[in-house]
């Protein structure tokens, strides 16, 4: 039998309240260590470029099954393009941008959707199976 948790919740100031239910979410799912700080970090990023860029509201979904943890943080502004995910880059003399970079750099997988209320950003981890089979080290 196949369990799935979910997690709706409006994106909000108070980041480590969403840290928070990111972080048990995910363990509830199986993530632990390295592995659950990457997600919580990228998370992070991704709700505070939704604050400062993506018109302030929107909704944090978390999704746990077996074996991959799904976090869609959808903004109401729309504005974040896959040109934005493509361009992502360190640059070394600017003091802010880099959340994108980092996003992609944490997560086994991110995509991007344009909805008819915003933007759709779709982080996704693996879960390491803990039988040391495929994924029990980590990244695939």
């Amino acid at each position: 039998m196949t369990m799935e948790r979910v997690l709706r919740y409006p994106i909000s100031t108070d980041l480590g309240r969403l840290r928070d239910l990111v972080s048990a979410y995910a363990v509830a799912g199986g993530l632990r260590g390295e592995r659950l700080m990457d997600l919580v970090l990228a998370v992070n990023e991704a709700v505070t470029n939704v604050l400062d860029h993506g018109g302030a509201a929107g909704t944090l979904t978390v999704r746990t099954r077996p074996g991959t943890i799904t976090v869609h943080v959808e903004d109401v502004a729309g504005h974040l393009t896959r040109d934005h995910l493509d361009q992502a880059k360190i640059d070394p003399a600017a003091s802010h941008g880099y959340g994108l970079w980092i996003i992609q750099r944490l997560c086994d997988q991110v995509h991007l959707d344009r909805t008819g209320q915003g933007s759709l950003l779709t982080l996704t981890m693996h879960v390491p199976s803990t039988e040391g089979g495929p994924g029990a080290t980590g990244r695939p």
